[in-house]
């Protein structure tokens, strides 16, 4: 099966170039599609050069966030299994195998990769609680039993998330994407992963904001599409 591996990016200039030779190295039949989303950093000025290798590069002329980006990376997507990978460093693609193996299988239609199942670095301890929290209220609100509802590494057959009207712009997209897929009644499967999360002074992004957010996403989504 080919895989369409999206990459969203913003401002990540210091790791944008390896995790795509990383994405590069991993032997599945693959295309891998990065959407600079407005970055200002000078990761824009990087991508052209990944286009050689056969990365298809796509741009937003300003910052949208992240479910936009992927909004448009997946119009371009031709697999049959779509790969999230975030364009840091946290999320390990020699973990693809196991989280596309249940798809390639045909056990399953949705899988997570849980960073709470597998090896990771420490977490920030407000993170990991507000992590548990939303994936808690995931649970209750749309009877289910997940582990990691917020991770970054979601794998999904094409024709699932292709035919959803998915409209989050920014790291709503997580909670957006869970909530439609379990009103589908479509049971996520889910792997164990490595993580390494970083710190701020690195780059890392989400924040406070966004956890409220994803509550509202989690509530609306119950009850409207």
């Amino acid at each position: 099966m080919k895989l369409s591996i999206l990459i969203p990016i913003y401002n990540e200039r210091a790791t944008v170039l390896e995790i795509i030779k990383r994405v590069q190295a991993v032997a599945f039949e693959k295309e891998i599609i990065a959407v600079d989303d407005g970055s200002t950093d000078g990761t824009r000025e990087l991508l052209p050069e990944t286009e050689k290798d056969g990365v298809i590069v796509l741009y937003h002329d300003c910052n949208r966030g992240k479910g936009a980006a992927i909004r448009t990376a997946l119009e371009r997507a031709t697999g049959d299994i779509i790969v999230i990978q975030d364009a840091d460093l946290e999320y390990d693609p020699r973990d693809y195998g196991q989280l596309v193996q249940p798809i390639v299988e045909g056990r399953a239609k949705v899988v997570y990769g849980s960073r709470f199942l597998g090896p990771r670095m420490a977490m920030f301890f407000w993170h990991m609680l507000a992590n548990k929290m939303l994936t808690l209220m995931t649970n209750i609100l749309y009877d289910t039993i997940l582990s990691d509802m917020e991770t970054g590494y979601k794998a999904f057959r094409a024709d699932v998330i292709k035919n959803m009207m998915l409209r989050s712009h920014r790291f709503d997209f997580e909670p957006e994407v869970t909530a439609k897929v379990l009103k589908q009644r479509i049971r996520i499967f889910e792997v164990p992963i490595s993580y390494y999360g970083r710190e701020y002074s690195e780059g890392k992004k989400i924040g406070m904001k966004d956890g409220f957010i994803a509550v509202w996403t989690l509530l609306k989504y119950r009850f409207v599409d």
